[in-house]
């Protein structure tokens, strides 16, 4: 593998860009696999490897970022084949990886408005080439009016890798949300700093779904999505 693919993949975070947001985020691997939809061998196994290296902390304790979630989940897209068991297209060569991600640090746009969310959101082709997808259409990094080529998926959508699931990574559920500069990038109450973790957890004592919303004076509806999202992610 070329060093100068993991040198990419490992520090896309970095850049001083509006992308920079998602270089907040700090997640330990099991979180970080849950989250992204990669299995945790996989995550483990890629960053020994240079593929993806966790741009928070590479050594241990190894820390992933929001934005090696996106990395994580390019790199597993690009790389599976796609089409029908008739017309099957070979995985993406590592080269379109680095094209992709090198696209996507160069992005000016916030994607995760506390107040507009979902205004826009990431799309990568299986030539690994990156659109913005507008209320409108979509547009190329560099503003174009421009459509996908056949095989795309939203790198914030709902993610499937090798039987594994991972949530929307902005609202993973209603009431839910995912910013990467708040409470460290934890799926959260939507404006609140109250994380799935919190509410999940005191369920789990046997605390009711009408106690934990009284105790933070959050919907029901709230509790119960986080309660479900948790479950869901502990079964990654």
């Amino acid at each position: 593998m070329p060093d100068e693919l993991w040198v990419i993949l490992g520090t896309m975070s970095r850049f001083p860009v509006a992308l920079a947001a998602a270089s907040a985020g700090c997640y330990e691997a099991p979180r970080a696999a849950a989250l992204s939809g990669v299995p945790t061998r996989t995550v483990y196994d890629w960053a020994s490897k240079g593929i993806v290296v966790p741009s928070v902390s590479p050594v241990q304790e190894k820390l992933w970022s929001f934005a090696d979630l996106m990395s994580l989940r390019i790199v597993a897209w690009l790389r599976k084949p796609k089409g029908s068991e008739d017309d099957r297209l070979p995985a993406s060569p590592m080269t379109q990886v680095r094209s992709a991600l090198t696209q996507l640090a160069q992005l000016n746009i916030d994607l995760w408005s506390e107040h507009e969310p979902g205004k826009a959101s990431l799309v990568v082709d299986q030539r690994g080439d990156i659109f913005l997808r507008m209320p409108n259409g979509f547009v190329d990094t560099k503003g174009n009016h421009a459509l996908p080529y056949d095989k795309h998926f939203g790198l914030l959508d709902p993610f499937e890798f090798e039987g594994q699931s991972g949530p929307d990574l902005v609202r993973p559920r209603p009431h839910l949300r995912i910013v990467p500069e708040r409470v460290a990038g934890e799926p959260h109450v939507e404006n609140t700093r109250l994380t799935t973790q919190t509410l999940a957890g005191l369920a789990a004592r046997g605390y009711s779904t009408a106690r934990v919303a009284s105790m933070y004076d959050v919907s029901e509806e709230a509790v119960c999505e986080a309660v479900d999202l948790e479950k869901a992610l502990g079964a990654a």
